[in-house]
């Protein structure tokens, strides 16, 4: 296996889009590449998931959706869901009376399609119920990312290291999308070839020229897109509960390995414990929200520590898992996540 610069530079020439030098060539290449944990990766796919939370009204799960068409019943009236505009059927039929039911009965059997496309047939009432407890047990599994629609087909290059080959692949849909990055490899890189079109939840079709346009794209649909907020939390109460790990560190590398082991108890006098090994540091924490966009700041001073000493701007969080991110000087990532012990 050649050197890893050796065979990036190989890439390089096989990923050429115009007349630059060698060296503009290379950051380019190193810049616009990602791999199977890469943040961006891990949010496309998200992006490519099923769509689910448009008929929650109907089967209560954001993790699944009835495969269409079928048929339900509301307060004596029969539906049919044929098309996705006929959940909006079912929902007028809920508010049209403030003293009935609303129960909304399946006719079963149905097919459940699962967020990663897998479908299931469901005989009846009773597995229904069964699968929807399954899913209510997994309430912070991060789920499709709402109100950003790519614009296909797209276009992308790919390198082996592990066989040294380079080739490209065009996809079509959602649907391959998500299996592409869902078979990725440790030893495979892709580059998305850009310009990319996108339309957002407002119905504006936009051009997604590079990695960061595709992240402040997401960013801006998990923030901004209500079928992304349908459990509004309040983030200082999410930080100060419980004990966090450090699953993802990246600032010009993977730091990840020297975050290993320690755990994070966030206080609401804004100090914060850092433990590791029965030693433990105490820092402080700061957030605000500065035009929109919730920051965060830690304060340490042990030297390893201190490297999170960053001004980071908060891209996601639930109650198990908090993702910050800063591009003031590249593009730095910091997640935390909820300790299961």
């Amino acid at each position: 296996m050649l050197p890893f610069q050796k065979y990036l530079s190989i890439v390089v020439v096989l990923f050429l889009f115009g007349c630059q030098s060698d060296s503009e060539e290379q950051n380019d290449y190193v810049q616009g590449t990602v791999t199977n944990t890469s943040p961006l990766t891990t949010y496309l796919q998200r992006v490519a998931m099923v769509p689910t939370v448009q008929d929650n009204v109907i089967d209560g799960s954001t993790y699944c959706t009835i495969k269409l068409p079928y048929t339900v019943t509301v307060n004596n009236t029969t539906i049919a869901v044929n098309t996705t505009a006929d959940y909006q059927k079912v929902v007028d039929n809920i508010k049209a009376n403030n003293y009935d039911d609303d129960i909304v009965r399946i006719t079963f059997p149905v097919t459940m399609v699962y967020y990663n496309y897998i479908q299931k047939v469901i005989p009846n009432e009773t597995e229904f119920k069964d699968l929807i407890d399954y899913w209510n047990m997994y309430p912070d599994l991060l789920s499709k990312i709402n109100g950003l629609n790519i614009n296909y087909p797209i276009t992308i290059n790919t390198y082996n290291s592990a066989n040294q080959i380079a080739g490209s692949v065009s996809i079509a849909s959602d649907q391959a999308f998500f299996n592409f990055i869902k078979n990725l490899n440790a030893s495979q890189y892709i580059a998305l070839q850009y310009p990319i079109s996108v339309t957002d939840y407002n119905n504006q079709t936009k051009a997604i020229t590079n990695n960061l346009d595709f992240e402040n794209a997401i960013q801006y649909a998990i923030d901004y897109c209500p079928e992304n907020n349908i459990t509004p939390l309040d983030f200082t109460a999410t930080l100060t509960s419980g004990s966090w790990e450090i699953p993802y560190y990246f600032a010009d590398s993977d730091k990840t390995a020297s975050y290993n082991g320690y755990c994070l108890v966030f206080a609401n006098d804004q100090s914060v414990v850092a433990t590791k090994n029965g030693i433990s540091e105490t820092g402080q924490w700061q957030s605000s929200v500065q035009y929109g966009v919730r920051v965060f700041q830690l304060t340490f001073s042990s030297p390893e520590l201190a490297k999170l000493n960053t001004s980071w701007k908060l891209f996601e969080f639930n109650n198990s898992i908090i993702r910050f991110r800063n591009v003031s000087n590249g593009t730095q990532y910091l997640y935390f996540e909820k300790s299961k012990s």
